[in-house]
């Protein structure tokens, strides 16, 4: 690792630094994006977890320290909605939020799936909303994801991206639940499910070829 590009070990410390603390909060009964949006001050929380990052990633948080000279620049920068705001966020291809009691993990199974619902730039951040906070309540799948503002080289067009998990493709009932669900959030628009199997193997949407398992 001595010998990678500080810039790409920055990249992926900062990716790490954020899934551990919003582990942290989480696990002392906080979100982060609540922290946030509600303007409190947890300043004394951001750096003892820092200190955790630090230990088990020193190389990680010297490529940090490099980038970013002190940790007060990554707090402000959150504070401000950086890997809250999906416009406001630079440093990470997406941001996640997993349900209560869901590991990081199971978005990975091959049996899981996803909703992929596609908007405009401007209407990321209120359409993320409805989205997130659905499912920190419990009322949708096993997680959610969205794509933000730092530029991905694998992206198409100029549109965002809403990933809506569900554990198991083969449960209809349970991938159509979360599909009404969505519907009553107000995405009435037909979408389209994927299952893992097909992303896993590299398939995705080309002329003439159909990679949605459901369309709703």
């Amino acid at each position: 690792m001595t010998d990678a590009d500080p810039g790409a070990l920055a990249d992926v410390g900062y990716g790490i630094f954020e899934h551990l603390l919003n582990k942290e909060l989480q696990q002392r009964g906080k979100y982060l994006y609540s922290l946030v949006e509600q303007g409190i001050d947890f300043r004394s929380e951001f750096e003892d977890i820092y200190t955790l990052f630090s230990g088990e990633y020193p190389q990680l948080a010297e490529a940090l320290a490099m980038r970013f000279s002190q940790t007060g620049t990554i707090y402000d920068m959150i504070c401000n909605g950086e890997g809250v705001v999906p416009s406001k966020t630079t440093q990470m291809y997406w941001i996640v939020q997993d349900a209560p009691a869901s590991p990081p993990e199971a978005i990975e199974d091959e049996n899981a799936g996803k909703w992929l619902i596609f908007t405009e730039p401007e209407m990321v951040d209120a359409a993320w909303i409805k989205i997130r906070d659905a499912t920190v309540a419990g009322e949708l799948g096993i997680s959610t994801k969205v794509s933000t503002a730092k530029p991905n080289p694998d992206s198409r067009d100029t549109r965002k991206v809403i990933y809506v998990y569900t554990k198991d493709w083969a449960d209809e009932a349970d991938v159509m639940r979360v599909r009404q669900k969505l519907r009553d959030l107000g995405f009435a628009d037909r979408i389209g499910y994927k299952r893992n199997l097909e992303t896993f193997a590299g398939e995705y949407a080309k002329k003439g070829k159909r990679v949605t398992y459901y369309s709703a």
